[in-house]
């Protein structure tokens, strides 16, 4: 067996119901009182951080919340939570959201008691020293941010930069899927084909691809193709809703030890041009990417296709064509947007993202396939 390193949060606390208990579930494990909640607007709006607030307050935490989080957010934001931390005396924090609120409250953690500027630890490895207590509890299934050591920041008007530090690693992950119920039905598809492409490129990414990471992606991708399209139509459906926010966690334990590839690179311009969901940018070049990828990764599609019900009889290029076109049909029947058209991207800007995806080199290291700009613009091209 080729050696390897896995890694993933330390402790999951899966159950319904769990963020209203969440102040008994965290006065045993931290002796920590000063709370912030790093969290978006809409979610205190909708009076659902009100049960959670009240479970630490009757817990004996004091509590301040920061919900000023947005999609892909920028570096001057992180910094107002960070500052936010260190004038509170904040000496615990909770990430409560999708993947933008969990990547700021990772932010926070390691920076609210560190001197080291945000601008040293873009990159791998470049945090130093010890960070916050740290707890994250996603809303929407998707991202896998609870479970993963990467932390996306926007640093220009449209360019991002990641932070990966096993620091970033909470303490706890609390997965209470109760939280998910009552997303638009475009959120919840998007997220769930975003948790599908972290575990199809784990599974085919060139670097640090093993037993582990390819055992927790298969499981995830055999889980959200069987649920994902009954949540979409059914957003009440408790057991589906469970089903997938756990295939997104595997997913996310998959992907954060086998790094994501061109599909992630190409998904980053989307967002930083065109304010497009992470989740959704994926959704809209996974297919695309899979063609391409295809002259290498047949073997592993091949038997990706056997997780999720796609055909099993000819050869390898047949049985990575059926596994696309499963996907495919996944994809269409979870009601996602389907072409870069469809969301507002002008033909025009086109070749802008294909430059700008050239800069995801860490991303793209990671494909099965080499990418240069102009298979790029081709890939753009595809999904428009």
């Amino acid at each position: 067996m080729t050696s390897f390193t896995f890694e993933t949060t330390p402790a999951l606390i899966n159950a319904w119901g769990a963020a209203g208990e969440l102040g008994s579930l965290l006065a045993g494990r931290f002796s920590a009182r000063t709370a912030l909640i790093v969290t978006f607007a809409s979610f205190v709006r909708s009076g659902r951080l009100d049960p959670i607030l009240a479970s630490l307050h009757d817990a004996g935490f004091e509590t301040q919340v920061f919900d000023r989080v947005v999609a892909d957010p920028p570096e001057a934001l992180v910094m107002e939570a960070v500052d936010l931390a260190r004038q509170s005396g904040t000496n615990i924090v909770l990430g409560v959201g999708g993947g933008s609120s969990l990547d700021t409250a990772k932010l926070v953690a390691v920076l609210a008691g560190s001197r080291q500027p945000i601008g040293e630890i873009y990159g791998i490895g470049k945090v130093r020293g010890a960070r916050l207590p740290l707890v994250l509890v996603p809303t929407t299934a998707g991202t896998g941010s609870e479970v993963t050591a990467i932390s996306i920041v926007t640093t220009g008007e449209s360019t991002k930069m990641g932070v990966v530090a096993p620091q970033l690693y909470p303490d706890l992950a609390v997965l209470d899927a109760e939280l998910t119920v009552g997303l638009p039905k475009v959120h919840t598809a998007a997220g769930g084909i975003d948790a599908m492409v972290h575990a199809i490129e784990a599974y085919t990414t060139r670097h640090k691809k093993n037993p582990l990471s390819d055992l927790l992606a298969v499981e995830a991708l055999r889980i959200l193709a069987a649920n994902l399209a009954t949540v979409c139509h059914d957003g009440a459906d408790r057991r589906a809703r469970e089903a997938v926010l756990y295939g997104s966690t595997l997913a996310g334990q998959a992907f954060a030890n086998a790094p994501v590839g061109a599909v992630h690179a190409l998904a980053y311009p989307l967002g930083g041009h065109f304010h497009i969901s992470h989740g959704l940018s994926n959704a809209l070049m996974l297919v695309p990417v899979l063609r391409f990828n295809a002259s290498a990764a047949a073997p592993l599609y091949a038997e990706l296709g056997e997780a999720i019900g796609a055909a099993t009889s000819g050869d390898i290029a047949e049985r990575a064509a059926a596994f696309i076109r499963t996907i495919e049909t996944i994809i269409e029947s979870a009601g996602a947007p389907r072409r870069l058209g469809d969301v507002g991207v002008p033909r025009k800007a086109l070749p802008m993202l294909a430059a700008d995806a050239m800069k995801q080199t860490r991303l793209l290291g990671n494909n099965p396939v080499d990418v240069d700009e102009r298979d790029a613009l081709r890939l753009y091209e595809e999904a428009f």
